[in-house]
């Protein structure tokens, strides 16, 4: 009892921050490789999610329960339920993966247009850049038809909080940058 008024205090006056986090995109793309090696910082190759699962972890000073809601067919359906509920998004594409970025694409404007919140920040990862025939930064921005949202953010014209990282999971390179950058822009 006496602990948690002291967590509702330091939460406050801005000591303790928590959110809740949505990790979304296709299958494959390596939602819950990332969850894996945040929690517990290992690099560990899973087979598809079957069913939502969530952690919980500190990063940037913020203490983030993070749903990995999976990317097959089935388990889009679910995404909406959470996004009432959520803080954050992060929407990890798999940039390697020429034949589904299209498929990536609708799923991530469908998103973006979505009921979501404006508020809501959205950190998009273009992961495995540590392969070849990756699409470099400006590629994908152009693929994913990123400009609108990527401009708007810098003019301050939308009220979203939208940013492309590239990351790769193998050498642990990007995502950090990302979880700072939400944790930031978390309202």
């Amino acid at each position: 009892m006496f602990m948690n008024w002291i967590w509702e205090i330091l939460y406050y006056i801005g000591f303790y921050r928590r959110a809740k986090l949505m990790i979304i995109g296709l299958d494959n793309a390596g939602k819950s490789t990332l969850l894996s090696l945040l929690k517990h910082g290992k690099l560990v190759q899973h087979p598809p999610t079957p069913r939502p699962v969530s952690e919980e972890m500190t990063l940037a000073g913020t203490t983030f329960t993070a749903y990995d809601l999976g990317g097959h067919q089935m388990a889009r359906r679910l995404w909406r339920e959470y996004m009432p509920a959520i803080n954050a998004v992060i929407f990890v594409i798999d940039a390697t993966d020429k034949e589904r970025i299209l498929e990536a694409r609708a799923e991530l404007k469908g998103i973006l247009a979505s009921e979501l919140p404006p508020e809501i920040p959205v950190a998009i990862l273009g992961n495995k850049t540590d392969k070849s025939g990756c699409y470099g930064m400006e590629e994908l921005i152009q693929v994913l038809d990123l400009q609108q949202e990527l401009i708007s953010n810098q003019e301050n014209t939308s009220n979203r909080e939208c940013k492309l990282f590239m990351t790769t999971m193998v050498y642990r390179q990007g995502y950090g940058d990302a979880f700072r950058w939400l944790a930031k822009h978390l309202k």
